[in-house]
């Protein structure tokens, strides 16, 4: 293995470095070894399950929370008179959408919790650990019929 000292004083003589020596740690690659370097699992594991049921079951939690809390406060400012809190919007769609039009956690079937729309498969549903960012998205909405 060559030193610091040795790559400078070879570029100081004007020799060159092979790559292959420069990156010791980095030398035999997946790629020059003939395998894919990025490996997908086919199926979504235990835990991974467990931890995508945990999120969607605190993202409910959370929305019926900021949703009643507006209510409340809207109620205490008198813009909502009388109205039964269970029922009522709250004025911000986004959040009205996802109280009311997204499904929770508990109501899913498991081929929508774990799967997504893909009109490119053959039976077009796509494991959601293949999507990009799938811990970071929902993918509660899916076309209808499918």
């Amino acid at each position: 293995m060559q030193t610091l000292a040795d790559i400078t004083k070879a570029n100081e003589i004007g020799q060159q470095i092979p790559i292959s020596n420069m990156f010791g740690a980095f030398k035999s690659t997946m790629i020059k070894s003939g395998g894919y370097l990025w490996k997908f699992a086919p199926k979504l594991s235990q835990p991974q399950k467990y931890r995508l049921r945990k999120r969607m079951q605190l993202v409910d939690a959370n929305v019926d929370a900021i949703h009643n809390g507006l209510l409340l406060h809207q109620l205490e400012k008198g813009i909502l008179p009388g109205v039964n809190a269970s029922e009522s919007l709250t004025g911000y769609k986004k959040l009205d959408n996802a109280k009311y039009n997204m499904p929770k956690e508990s109501s899913m079937a498991p081929e929508d919790k774990y799967s997504t729309f893909n009109p490119n498969s053959k039976n077009y549903r796509r494991s959601l650990h293949r999507e990009p960012k799938w811990t970071k998205r929902s993918f509660r909405e899916n076309p209808t019929h499918f």
